[in-house]
């Protein structure tokens, strides 16, 4: 079937998609709200299926099939602006907005440098970061509101695809006046702390890794708290009020609550996370989000080697 749809169409749809509103989009745009639902309704007809959903005194909803253009809608534009610009430049520069999915647990130890690098080497770029927890950034890599996140491994579905670029194994928090901590001992067994209240950080799929762990060694904890905050974990192990268990390692130490834990390793061969870059399979990606894959897997990588010597 042949498609006659026009490269201002879809740049429309993305406004639309993206703001959720005809009259915000066409005032962005810079061009009257006719004009706009004139293009979106000639791209539908010659899609042949809806794109939005018109909801009284709400504004739009994208359709599945909608949520299917906009995912794939970003790599065309941008391959067209990057056509056209090298007509007059040699080496075009990227130039745009980037969304880039990150689960919120890691966003503290890696956006703000991941950032600082990407603006350094793509000044060009808007990035903007999409914190999140992994159910949620799926949903936005479906939707289309980020090409590509940076997530754990943990209850990725089969229509994505990932690339790793971090193994993660867990280990053990605990207050820095805890008898083991105070013993200076830097490693020690799961088993070890059986009979001891455990602070659980509660997030989707995230609880479920946490729990296996024990499970795979017999071992029953003793829920103590549970948190979907992972300072607020630090902080009530920080406290006295249990150990935990996590996966990435914090040097210093210190917490919100003004005392400090100490990470110990943990003896036992017990199974990693991966920080992966996460993105639907079979969609091109854009050379924006390829962009931030090397700046991502550059950084990380180092870090990683640095963290583990």
């Amino acid at each position: 079937m042949s498609v006659r749809f026009t490269l201002v169409q879809l740049r429309y749809f993305v406004t639309v998609a993206r703001l959720e509103h005809m009259t915000a989009a066409a005032a962005e745009l810079n061009v009257t709200q006719s004009t706009l639902s004139s293009a979106i309704a000639q791209l539908e007809a010659e899609l042949g299926v809806p794109l939005f959903v018109r909801l009284p005194r709400r504004g739009l909803r994208l359709t599945p099939a909608g949520h299917t253009l906009l995912a794939r809608s970003d790599a065309l534009l941008e391959e067209a602006e990057l056509i056209s610009r090298s007509v007059h430049e040699a080496d075009p520069v990227l130039t745009g907005d980037l969304v880039v999915g990150i689960y919120a647990p890691l966003a503290p130890f890696r956006a703000p440098a991941l950032l600082q690098q990407f603006e350094r080497l793509h000044p060009g770029v808007n990035l903007v970061f999409l914190e999140g927890d992994q159910g949620t950034l799926q949903q936005a890599l479906l939707d289309g509101r980020c090409e590509v996140a940076l997530m754990y491994d943990l209850g990725v579905g089969e229509q994505f695809a990932r690339r790793v670029i971090e193994t993660i194994p867990p280990h053990i928090i605990v207050s820095e006046r805890h008898p083991i901590a105070v013993s200076g001992r830097h490693e020690v067994s799961l088993s070890e702390f059986a009979d001891e209240p455990l602070i659980l950080l509660n997030l989707p799929h995230t609880r479920e890794y946490y729990l296996g762990l024990f499970k795979l060694l017999g071992i029953t904890p003793r829920l103590r708290h549970v948190s979907l905050g992972y300072e607020t974990v630090r902080s009530f192990v920080a406290l006295g009020h249990g150990y935990s268990v996590l996966n990435h390692w914090v040097d210093h130490g210190m917490t919100y609550a003004g005392e400090h834990v100490v990470p110990i390793r943990l003896s036992e061969s017990l199974p990693p996370t991966e920080a992966s870059l996460v993105r639907l399979k079979n969609l091109r990606p854009t050379q924006k989000s390829l962009a931030f894959e090397s700046v991502c897997l550059g950084m990380v990588g180092d870090t990683a080697a640095a963290s583990s010597s």
